[in-house]
């Protein structure tokens, strides 16, 4: 080996070093940023939250004042707490049973260990909603669209919940489609149109007064046709008559099938969280009038009333697949139990 090949393998040796070390801080360096985004949507999540649990704690504080076991009296206040807080009455039963059953196992249970306990029982009840962080929870297949058909009364926050979750679903990579399908409201329509274009989506859209099936089914065969990875479709929100809605889902459900068997392949309900028990009404009329796979509850970040997501996730044995915390776009965020009790209860150990 000459004196220049021994230079040139030295060389190269040290570039292989030095290409691992920047591999190596590049790699650090995303794990931080990474990092650091996560602690900063916990405390968003925790200032979102922040009414519902200055209300929640405030009442809990009242209720063990002075005492330091947790006796009957306790148990009746605690549940005079969960139903004021609007995690309903079914629940708050199971939550106090499961809490007496503890107390008659252990025999002795103290005040300060009640916010574990509840933290342990809430996360508990509430349904697992994804599987995978990657494409906003939803189980895209490459080659067929996932179809999403969007229910809500009107005002709860159904088209913004749309627009939102097509924005990040386009920022991920995403060819996303909106069908305007809730078709006796033009405001409603042009709403969804500036949401659209915002997050860069297709939507299509038919004259006010169009038949929704109509619209839905143009929606699908554009959307097969041009490569779209998802699709969603808006409906109306009219509770006035169930038996016409369940009809108009029901028509908009089986033309949809015609353009892609299965679809659509979830069907999520909009839930304004703010309407405290008028949110599990709604979604009792919902679940009756049409098959409900998923929850999104909005407007959480200007309420109290945040115990409705406990409740109503508890109650229908739904999973909650997004919460609004925020009038910005990247404040529709995938639910996740295990979040949502430590934003409420502070981080646990």
């Amino acid at each position: 080996m000459g004196f220049f090949d021994l230079f040139k393998k030295k060389k190269d040796s040290a570039e292989v070093v030095a290409t691992s070390e920047d591999q190596a801080a590049a790699q650090q360096a995303q794990e931080q940023a990474e990092e650091q985004h996560t602690e900063a949507q916990k405390e968003e999540l925790s200032s979102g939250l922040q009414k519902t649990k200055e209300g929640f704690f405030s009442k809990l504080a009242r209720a063990v004042a002075g005492r330091s076991t947790v006796d009957a009296d306790v148990l009746d206040d605690l549940e005079e707490v969960l139903i004021t807080s609007d995690v309903g009455v079914e629940t708050t039963v199971k939550i106090i049973n499961r809490i007496e059953e503890r107390i008659a196992r252990d025999k002795y249970m103290n005040t300060s260990e009640l916010n574990a306990i509840l933290r342990d029982e809430i996360a508990s009840l509430m349904e697992e909603s994804h599987s995978s962080q990657q494409d906003m929870g939803l189980e895209v297949q490459e080659g067929t669209p996932y179809v999403m058909m969007v229910v809500g009364v009107n005002g709860a926050g159904k088209t913004t919940t749309i627009g939102k979750l097509a924005a990040q679903l386009t920022k991920a990579g995403r060819k996303v489609y909106i069908g305007a399908a809730d078709t006796f409201r033009a405001a409603a329509i042009d709403q969804l149109a500036v949401w659209a274009e915002r997050a860069g989506a297709t939507m299509i859209r038919q004259e006010m007064g169009s038949d929704p099936a109509s619209v839905a089914f143009d929606t699908l065969k554009s959307a097969v046709a041009n490569g779209a990875d998802v699709v969603l479709i808006d409906t109306a929100g009219r509770l006035h008559n169930k038996i016409g809605l369940m009809n108009e889902l029901t028509k908009i459900r089986n033309v949809m099938a015609k353009v892609i068997p299965n679809a659509p392949h979830e069907v999520m309900l909009v839930l304004d969280g703010s309407t405290g028990q008028n949110a599990f009404e709604q979604a009792r009329q919902f679940t009756q009038a049409t098959q409900v796979t998923s929850l999104t509850i909005t407007k959480l970040d200007g309420t109290a009333k945040g115990g409705v997501v406990i409740g109503i996730s508890d109650q229908f044995h739904i999973p909650v697949r997004y919460i609004g915390i925020g009038e910005g776009i990247d404040q529709l965020r995938m639910f996740d139990r295990h979040d949502f009790v430590n934003a409420l209860f502070g981080e646990g150990k």
